[in-house]
């Protein structure tokens, strides 16, 4: 079994396992990483399947993502780790802290709870999947197919981040999106265990999102993790690390300390 990528900044003993959502890469996080390995942590930016330079299976859910984190954590011999998830990297990061626990000393949670969601990729999916490298040369073509699909410009911003050019004047995308154009319904699956996750956990929401109620989902986070804070990130949508960086990074720091 291949071992996932990963991009690995600071030093250390004290581990920091950043999981970016879907369609995203662990360089989506490189701002922080480096603000946490300040902080005397080595910081793992990891791709996880299908994403960045990891790994490509038509195989895909939770379960064989939280068996990859396993494997890239024995492969990097950290017997213990922090584990950072942004929205689908949290669910791997949440199915991973349930199923090994001893691994996990703490975990921080972004904009994502245990509960199902809905799938609600289609038109990005839909853009992404209809880009033809055979007719599109250029990052700029790329964007403007993409607006067709796409009106919110950061998001596009943020999607075009996977381009990479294969050889010369031959552009590629670094996700593995016949693969995930049909893993909707895997990205929104909930957690389903009989067990909780004993030890500190931050959950962190935008305040713009819609991804976390604090009112009807705090109670199903604390069925799983008895020991969890929810803490909201004003101003901020899904990618609140991004909305608010300093808020962000503040809030997490004075909860690692």
């Amino acid at each position: 079994m291949p071992v996932l990528h990963s991009n690995i900044i600071g030093s250390g003993d004290k581990h920091f396992i950043i999981l970016h959502g879907f369609l995203g890469m662990g360089d989506n996080w490189k701002t922080h990483a480096k603000n946490i390995a300040q902080k005397g942590y080595c910081v793992h930016m990891v791709d996880q399947r299908n994403h960045g330079r990891s790994f490509w299976s038509e195989a895909f859910d939770y379960d064989m993502m939280v068996e990859d984190l396993l494997l890239y954590l024995d492969h990097h011999d950290l017997k213990k780790v922090i584990v950072l998830g942004h929205s689908m990297g949290g669910k791997t990061a949440m199915g991973f802290a349930l199923k090994y626990p001893e691994r996990v000393k703490k975990l921080i949670i972004a904009d994502i709870g245990p509960k199902y969601y809905a799938p609600h990729y289609h038109e990005i999916l839909a853009g992404l999947s209809t880009l033809n490298f055979t007719e599109i040369s250029s990052r700029k073509e790329a964007a403007e197919h993409l607006e067709n699909y796409i009106p919110d410009k950061g998001t596009r911003q943020f999607l075009l981040k996977n381009l990479y050019w294969i050889s010369d004047g031959q552009l590629g995308l670094r996700t593995n999106i016949a693969v995930l154009k049909n893993a909707a319904e895997a990205i929104g699956a909930p957690i389903e265990v009989e067990v909780s996750f004993l030890k500190p956990v931050l959950f962190l929401y935008g305040g713009n999102s819609n991804y976390i109620n604090p009112e009807t989902d705090t109670p199903i986070i604390l069925d799983f993790f008895p020991k969890a804070e929810v803490t909201k990130i004003e101003n901020a949508g899904h990618w609140l690390h991004a909305d608010q960086p300093q808020q962000f990074f503040e809030t997490l720091t004075k909860w690692l300390a």
